[in-house]
């Protein structure tokens, strides 16, 4: 496992989470592959909902210190913002505002991160296109 980033913000931060690990959470959260966790949320609360894009440094940094899949939220706002995402070492991303609000279609994500050379599931597994 890397060390632990350098960086002033935690890896791993909310305040659920804050009151349990306390300031120990940076080494709570790069002990996921010992607690054989099946993955990593990562979200910078600030950037949550703000549509500037994701938080690249935060998941490339936690991207480093696990093995176990990374999954990216917080900040997406365009179709051009997913694929860096992936590309900063998310192995999933995550949006929700993006589609409450009907700026993008579930589709048109998949197809842009296809388009930029990810595998997606065109399919879901009950059989529908997720568009």
């Amino acid at each position: 496992m890397a060390a632990p980033t350098q960086s002033a913000r935690p890896l791993a931060s909310n305040e659920a989470f804050q009151k349990v690990a306390g300031d120990r959470r940076n080494e709570v959260a790069l002990g996921a592959d010992e607690k054989r966790l099946r993955g990593v949320f990562v979200t910078d609360a600030a950037n949550d909902g703000t549509a500037a894009g994701f938080d690249l440094e935060l998941i490339r940094a936690v991207r480093a210190a696990v093995t176990v899949p990374v999954i990216a939220s917080g900040g997406a706002g365009t179709l051009a913002h997913f694929a860096p995402a992936v590309d900063a070492g998310a192995d999933a991303v995550l949006a929700a505002s993006v589609f409450h609000f009907g700026t993008l279609r579930i589709g048109q994500v998949k197809n842009a991160l296809r388009g930029a050379g990810h595998p997606v599931r065109l399919r879901t597994a009950t059989g529908r296109s997720g568009t």
